[in-house]
């Protein structure tokens, strides 16, 4: 039976209704800074979602280059894919711990670029999920493998050079995810070495600013206000980054639920651009 998605949000009620049916994988995505003291792995086996995955992130990505979390290859990626048992014809539920989207949209977007529509974000995650006081979980889950065919866009992901070639192009839009005091560089980058600001010409949206006290995403309209607001032209593509291409992937997901799909991220991020000695960086205000 085909599960049909409301878009590219589910709430916890519909997530509630439709768990367990045939077609159906939930994953858990969460991934944390090794600042925030928390260890993803141990919190799911801990308590997760009936019957959920544990995506995690660092295993699914490119283990040729030192940059965190770089997309892996498109037959890399759905080789791993196929072997946690996700198929081309399931619908994907992502959810992270955060309270902020830091991670899941990060996974919802791994899918797309590998050409798979039928993926969404839990509204709320899994912190919303336990408050309501819905079942939970513990231990390992796994499921037999199957396979997963990749249909790689490339127009969802931006390299290095694409990336210098937009600098001063003013049809295009870069958003910057990170803090404003990460963007202005008032603060230090959490890795060694990275030197702290922003890409020329570069809007700053933090991801935080996205989601609601409660964890949910804001409504449409407030979405709309808080990406006008930094200065970002939505007629115009834009390109989301952030400090390894985690939660850009945030931006991404804002601009999909206003149905602005001329997005695309830079997965090297603030960590390839800003720990070169030759990309221009610019401090301050956008």
């Amino acid at each position: 039976m085909t599960i049909s998605l409301p878009g590219p949000l589910v709430s916890t009620s519909w997530l509630a209704e439709h768990l367990g049916q045939p077609g159906l994988v939930v994953l858990d995505g969460s991934w944390y800074l090794p600042a925030m003291g928390r260890d993803a792995h141990a919190e799911f086996l801990a308590a997760h979602v009936p019957g959920a995955l544990f995506f995690d992130i660092d295993a699914h990505s490119d283990p040729r280059t030192p940059l965190p979390h770089m997309l892996p290859e498109p037959a890399v990626a759905a080789r791993l894919l196929g072997e946690m048992g996700i198929g081309n014809d399931d619908t994907v539920i992502v959810y992270d711990g955060s309270g902020l989207n830091l991670s899941a949209p990060r996974v919802w977007w791994h899918f797309k670029v590998l050409g798979h529509d039928r993926v969404a974000v839990l509204d709320g995650g899994s912190g919303l999920w336990r408050r309501e006081g819905r079942p939970t979980e513990s231990g390992p889950v796994t499921r037999p493998p199957k396979p997963f065919r990749p249909a790689f866009r490339p127009e969802l992901i931006r390299t290095l050079d694409q990336m210098r070639a937009v600098i001063g192009d003013p049809t295009v839009v870069l958003v910057d995810a990170r803090s404003a005091g990460r963007f202005e560089a008032r603060e230090p980058e959490p890795r060694p070495g990275i030197r702290g600001g922003h890409i020329p010409g570069a809007r700053n949206v933090p991801y935080g600013d996205l989601v609601t006290a409660a964890g949910t995403v804001l409504a449409p309209a407030d979405l709309e206000e808080r990406f006008k607001l930094a200065g970002v032209d939505l007629d115009k593509p834009v390109i989301t980054s952030c400090g390894s291409g985690v939660s850009a992937a945030a931006l991404a997901l804002g601009l999909e639920i206003l149905g602005h799909r001329r997005y695309a991220i830079y997965d090297g991020s603030w960590t390839e651009w800003g720990g070169r000695e030759d990309t221009p960086v610019r401090t301050g205000p956008a």
